[in-house]
């Protein structure tokens, strides 16, 4: 009995020692090696500034399309070229105009003819007044008189309206600004012969540009004249303008509709660049999570929540717009729901994960992946 007691001690020992072992197996495996550090936060209500985000061009506020009324006449001067500034009533092209002149020089003269001739009968009616007293004419000779005043004058009216249609064609030799503004296009050449109609020049009136966008009907319904816009340009200038007008309804096949926004001071822009706005459409509560923690999974936004075993489960949401690096939650979450912010891009459904401070977090992320804080730095 003696020699045998070691060999029970040394076996309770070893029934002992391997309980141990199991259990410290057990804790290791309710904690999984290798968990990614995540931090949580919560979604929040707070007060955002609503946006929209669309593309659209740059076009002219107002183009106009200038031309003359004369047909068949030669261009002698061509004063403008692309891109430069004219003011209202300059002389921007010039046609021959010499058969014109003389059309006009004939209807002059023909006007001074008419007006002596008008002159002439109100005399001879004047002196047959004071004859016919005494009856030295008849009042058949007295109505004669009369009626040749009355054609007298009706010939100056003639040759007066015919003067004046010759000195209008004249001024069709001469095409003049409308408006001050900006030559966009020429389409003539000098010595072309040009038709009466046909565009030859293009004018942006009184330099302005605005921003046009296609808005869905939904996206419509919330903006209105006035709304702030926010252009960024191809270099990164910011581009400030307003909203002036809104279609009043939706194309029927599209369901879009179009707005109108002033740009005050262009800053050079270019009609035909196609560039992306922010429009402003008010303040409003809303509940709102930070950027990094939606990711984009099968072209639908989605947030990742972490149960009480730290698995994450991805729940997919719907987005509105974006303010000062939040995002707003239009479905999906409710405020004071915990969401990964801190590793959200690196999960997927069913992951393991540890919650950890930010500042934990982040230097967990740089433990793990030297090479990246290599990169940053």
């Amino acid at each position: 009995m003696r020699r045998k007691l070691p060999a029970l001690v040394l076996a309770s020992m070893l029934v002992v020692a391997t309980a141990a072992c199991s259990k410290d197996e057990k804790v290791a495996d309710d904690t999984p090696t290798g968990a990614m550090a995540v931090t949580v936060v919560p979604a929040t209500s707070r007060q955002i500034q609503r946006s929209v985000l669309v593309s659209g061009p740059v076009a002219a506020w107002e183009e106009m399309q200038l031309g003359v009324e004369v047909s068949g006449l030669r261009v002698t001067a061509l004063n403008v070229d692309v891109g430069q500034q004219v003011r209202k009533g300059e002389l921007l092209l010039q046609l021959d105009h010499r058969s014109l002149d003389s059309d006009l020089a004939q209807a002059n003269a023909s006007l001074r003819e008419a007006e002596a001739g008008a002159s002439l009968a109100r005399s001879q009616l004047a002196r047959g007044e004071a004859l016919v007293k005494d009856k030295y004419i008849s009042a058949t000779q007295l109505d004669e008189l009369r009626a040749g005043r009355v054609q007298g004058d009706a010939r100056v009216g003639t040759a007066r309206a015919m003067r004046d249609s010759a000195a209008l064609r004249r001024s069709f030799a001469d095409l003049r600004a409308p408006d001050a503004g900006v030559i966009s296009k020429r389409l003539v050449q000098p010595g072309q012969v040009v038709a009466s109609g046909s565009e030859l020049l293009r004018l942006i009136r009184q330099g302005r540009l605005e921003w046009r966008a296609e808005l869905a009907e939904a996206e419509l319904a919330r903006v209105k004249p006035g709304d702030r816009i926010e252009l960024v340009t191809r270099d990164g200038k910011t581009v400030i303008g307003s909203v002036r007008a809104v279609s009043p309804g939706v194309d029927a096949s599209t369901r879009t509709g179009t707005i109108h926004a002033d740009l005050p001071q262009p800053d050079g822009l270019q009609p035909g660049t196609f560039l992306q706005g922010r429009i402003d459409t008010g303040t409003a509560q809303a509940i709102t999570v930070p950027m990094t923690a939606v990711v984009q999974r099968d072209g639908h936004p989605n947030v990742f929540t972490v149960d009480a075993k730290g698995i994450v489960h991805r729940l997919r949401i719907r987005t509105g717009g974006t303010d000062k690096g939040r995002v707003e939650v239009l479905e999906g979450l409710k405020a004071g729901d915990q969401v990964v912010d801190q590793g959200a891009g690196f999960l997927g459904e069913g992951d393991s994960v540890r919650i950890v401070e930010a500042n934990s977090a982040a230097s967990s992320a740089t433990a793990s992946n030297p090479g990246t804080a290599a990169a940053t730095r």
